[in-house]
């Protein structure tokens, strides 16, 4: 078995959860998300990132804005939804539960 494969899929499972997190905290746009996640040491690349969002969006979880840039092309800008909120809090309360279950499941005596 392949540890590398398991430990990517352990954190694309925890990706929406964690980008719907910081997006709560402020609109972002897609570099702003890549340097955040990267500080928690979740390294995404774009091509991983745009199918998530353009996915959360479609489910209405998100909304963007198009903003001017001085350096180049407009950029979008994401916010969570109402309904975002609610899924997050959702979320929020699943991960809860799971990680007290691994914790305790794996808890050493």
């Amino acid at each position: 078995m392949n540890t590398e494969n398991t430990k990517a899929q352990m954190r694309k499972g925890i990706l929406e959860f964690c980008i719907l997190s910081l997006i709560q905290q402020k609109e972002m746009y897609v570099s702003d998300l890549i340097g955040e996640l990267k500080k928690g040491r979740l390294d995404v690349v774009e091509g991983t990132l745009y199918p998530l969002l353009t996915r959360l969006k479609n489910g209405e979880f998100l909304s963007y804005r198009w903003e001017e840039s001085t350096g180049g092309p407009p950029r979008k800008y994401y916010q969570i939804t109402a309904k975002g909120e609610k899924f997050l809090a959702e979320l929020e309360i699943t991960w809860k539960e799971l990680t007290e279950s691994v914790n305790q499941i794996t808890k050493k005596y």
